[in-house]
């Protein structure tokens, strides 16, 4: 059986672009005060992880007031909500995703969507990036069932290639019609615990696509057009996201070392 990440992950730039993500966390993760502290650099980054989650979908937040519990926007509390619930979701992940991504939906969506974690039915209007209209509901099933499937198969591709696809497919396809980037963000989150990249979950990477700006709307509108170029811009973005994301959580145990 073919496995279409690998040939992604040759694609020109991905190999050397994947290999410095993977020296980013490494560095990371030697770092001393993960020795004795890493559950608070964890919960630290999946707060960050979701500010910068809420952000891209328009909804930019301080993150003292995010901290102080003064934060009432429903996208801002959705997102934290998700980032709250990752770490229970892990092993369900790798064996029913669709499940998963229903129970993301419904937290992230609470007071957005009248049936949340449920798929749309009909056209959606939410384009917070600026992609365009959403494929139709026929394709959007057919790419949600292969999208299943690569989570449940047996890759031979680095999770971070996985991951960028995951985050992009349901970007793109928005299967419910509101809130699905900040499903999109936790999916490749979640994708980069459970296949080994990132396992304690410390690696900020939603971070790191805000650092990126306007990179972030750009890469996916390369991985849109569905060419070898574009879809190994977009993957190469998520690794060099994954770096930032790693140098914020470095600053983050350097902030406790003090």
């Amino acid at each position: 059986m073919s496995d279409p990440l690998a040939v992604i992950a040759e694609l020109p730039g991905v190999p050397e672009a994947v290999q410095e993500a993977r020296e980013a966390v490494d560095r990371l993760y030697g770092h001393r005060v993960l020795r004795r502290r890493s559950p608070e650099v964890s919960a630290e980054s999946a707060l960050r992880g979701a500010r910068a989650s809420a952000a891209l979908e328009g909804a930019d937040v301080p993150l003292e007031s995010l901290r102080a519990g003064e934060v009432t926007d429903p996208a801002v509390q959705g997102a934290l909500r998700v980032s709250a619930e990752l770490g229970r979701l892990g092993k369900t992940w790798r064996t029913a995703p669709r499940q998963v991504l229903a129970r993301l939906h419904t937290l992230a969506a609470a007071g957005l969507s009248a049936d949340p974690g449920r798929p749309r039915t009909g056209p959606t209007s939410a384009d917070p990036i600026g992609l365009g209209p959403a494929p139709g509901r026929e394709e959007t099933a057919a790419r949600m069932a292969a999208l299943a499937d690569l989570v449940t198969g047996s890759t031979q591709a680095p999770a971070l290639v996985l991951a960028a696809i995951v985050h992009a497919e349901l970007v793109v396809l928005r299967p419910f019609g509101v809130a699905d980037g900040v499903v999109a963000r936790a999916a490749e989150r979640l994708t980069l615990v459970e296949h080994g990249l990132d396992p304690k979950s410390l690696t900020v990477v939603e971070v790191g696509h805000v650092d990126l700006g306007d990179a972030y709307a750009e890469a996916l509108r390369a991985y849109l057009t569905g060419t070898a170029d574009g879809v190994g811009a977009w993957v190469r973005h998520c690794a060099s996201a994954v770096v930032l994301g790693a140098r914020e959580t470095t600053a983050i145990c350097e902030a406790l070392s003090r």
